[in-house]
């Protein structure tokens, strides 16, 4: 059993993912100040080049500002199919590799490696995954190695843009110590703020506050500030699978032949699924619905699709499946829609055409769902649907 201050973690960050990927396709990009996501007068920035972040922009902001701030930036509405590839050939490349990883995000990576340097260089090893993936995909990787995931995904912010930091054991607090408290994963920016009004600026400065005060300011998390700042991080590497999926299904009291019902039903196990994964911050690659007829013939169709969790993207991929699949005219038993192909993301991963009225649209959806449940925000067509239908206790992770 290997200690946790004994452990070797590999972090690899696939540089302006996005960006890069679009230069791949198209060589002229190539050292252009580009801005990738909505081009209408409400969109937002997704991804952008490292020649654009100079004058300030980065990725969320509103594309007018950016527009403003980088006149002469290319702006690309970007192809998430393209992207997505891209993030399935990396994966392949580390799985054919890697002993434990976990794929964190479509361009992030955490690798453990614990116990590997008895027979081969840790940092070594992890410097040779690192080459052959870029002489592979073509697309520029960071990497950082510690003993923990915070430490790493630290080490290679630092080592951006394109290289690699091994933090060595025991050298952890020295490495954060000088580092702006922003630095700190996960730290948002009310927290930031309300720290940098304080006076504390440096991890340093946070390092030395007694952890019983930030407990008292922040409650629970004033303990995992603590941690971060003393660079303690005990989250294990979780296995990575493609397999992992979500779904939802109904069995009909009655056998039906009401497609109106039928669509309905879909949408509202898609608004409960879709929004389950925004909840725990996952994307989807993979859309399949059933139908089991009334002689218990049971059918299946599916479609690979660009990573996502909006509703209305999934509901039109659910009818125009349903629309494929329902051939037979017979009566149906039973529903189901399952989302597979799991990563970790953010919903505005995919908002290359939409804007940014989508994107308060969907945060102020899934507010209120959190603050009064799920049920109370609903689309018209789906106000007939029983509410056991939205309810998580119809909901299966596989």
């Amino acid at each position: 059993m290997i200690n946790n201050e004994d452990r070797s973690i590999i972090h690899m960050d696939l540089d302006s993912f996005f960006v890069s990927v679009e230069c791949l396709i198209d060589s002229r990009l190539k050292g252009k100040p580009l801005l990738i996501g909505g081009n209408g007068g409400r969109g937002v920035v997704a991804s952008c080049s490292y020649e654009t972040r100079k004058f300030g922009v980065h990725s969320a902001m509103p594309m007018s500002l950016a527009k403003q701030l980088c006149p002469d930036a290319i702006i690309i509405s970007g192809d998430m199919e393209a992207y997505t590839k891209y993030s399935h050939m990396v994966t392949e490349i580390i799985s054919d590799s890697a002993p434990l990883f976990e794929k964190s995000s479509i361009d992030e990576f955490y690798i453990d490696v614990s116990g590997m340097d008895r027979f081969f260089g840790c940092f070594r090893w992890a410097k040779e995954l690192r080459q052959k993936i870029m002489k592979n995909t073509g697309l520029p990787l960071s990497m950082g190695l510690s003993t923990n995931k915070m430490v790493s995904k630290v080490a290679t912010g630092e080592a951006k843009p394109s290289g690699e930091k091994q933090v060595m054991k025991g050298m952890e607090t020295e490495f954060l110590d000088p580092m702006p408290i922003r630095k700190i994963p996960l730290l948002g920016n009310k927290t930031a703020g309300f720290l940098n009004d304080m006076g504390i600026r440096t991890v340093k400065i946070l390092r030395e506050m007694p952890v019983d005060m930030l407990v008292s300011i922040f409650g629970k998390n004033g303990r995992l500030l603590w941690n971060r700042a003393h660079g303690i991080d005990h989250s294990p590497v979780v296995p990575h699978t493609e397999r992992k999926s979500i779904s939802s299904e109904i069995t009909f009291d009655a056998d039906t032949i009401n497609v109106q019902k039928l669509k309905a039903l879909f949408v509202a196990m898609i608004e409960k699924l879709a929004f389950k994964l925004r909840k725990e911050k996952q994307l989807t690659s993979c859309i399949t619905i059933k139908i089991r007829y009334s002689d218990f013939e049971t059918v299946t169709r599916q479609k690979h699709i660009p990573y996502t969790s909006c509703d209305h993207t999934l509901i039109k991929l659910a009818e125009a499946l349903f629309d494929r699949l329902y051939d037979k005219r017979l009566l149906i038993r039973l529903i189901g829609v399952r989302l597979s192909h799991l990563v970790h993301g953010y919903y505005q991963i995919d908002l290359f055409d939409d804007t940014e009225e989508w994107v308060k649209l969907y945060q102020a959806m899934d507010h209120i769902k959190h603050k009064y449940g799920q049920e109370k925000l609903i689309r018209a067509n789906t106000l007939g649907v029983s509410r056991r239908v939205r309810m998580d206790n119809n909901v299966f992770m596989g």
